[in-house]
């Protein structure tokens, strides 16, 4: 199965070739809207630029993907930036590559190189985050039952506990081991437990990449 990535923010580079000037950029995106209001704003930013060519993929599954050459020869640009942005299983994320021409022609394998290339430049300085799956849910339980459920049930992942007449917690865990906490419960003793506010949702989990 493969495992989706995202960005945040933005993100800018530059590459020099045959004194053309190719400037890629990195948005998280997560409508077609989105896509169009930065395209707008980075015509208007390079509004004397001789192309702006891009690609964006939308969803969780990345279902939704859409590329431009802007006048470059077909399949020169737009497929070039769209096939790195596949090929590192990035979604709801949109690359726009703005060209300077500089009086040289790249020919085609030189422009699926640069644009290529330029995409590549600007995401080796973004943070990555998987998409992963996870149950939210609450949990009520005694004083006494909270020790054991941190010692034993290490799968729940503690976001926030509050302390009254009992201990409540928002937590999550993944899907699959969701079903073990009532058999747990039983099997370390915890007495009366309650879960409430169950459902599924999406977390975006930051990449470790300083190995």
């Amino acid at each position: 199965m493969i495992q989706l990535k995202v960005i945040k923010g933005q993100y800018e580079a530059t590459l020099i070739i045959l004194k053309s000037r190719f400037i890629a950029e990195a948005f998280r995106v997560d409508t077609v809207e989105d896509v169009a209001f930065f395209l707008a704003q980075t015509k208007k930013k390079y509004y004397d630029a001789n192309h702006h060519c891009y690609a964006y993929r939308l969803k969780e599954d990345a279902t939704i993907q859409k590329m431009s050459d802007d006048k470059e020869p077909a399949k020169t640009a737009g497929m070039p930036i769209l096939d790195v942005l596949t090929n590192q299983e990035l979604t709801n994320i949109l690359v726009i590559v703005t060209r300077y021409f500089g009086g040289t022609l790249l020919g085609t394998g030189g422009l699926v190189r640069a644009y290529t290339q330029a995409t590549q430049e600007v995401l080796k300085k973004v943070r990555f985050y998987e998409l992963q799956k996870q149950m939210t849910f609450k949990l009520s339980l005694s004083y006494k039952a909270y020790p054991t459920l941190l010692k034993k049930m290490t799968y729940i992942h503690i976001k926030k506990a509050s302390f009254s007449t009992e201990v409540v917690l928002e937590a999550y865990c993944q899907p699959d081991l969701f079903a073990n906490i009532e058999k747990d419960a039983y099997t370390y003793q915890l007495g009366s437990l309650s879960i409430s506010d169950a459902q599924i949702s999406t977390a975006e989990i930051g990449i470790d990449t300083s190995s």
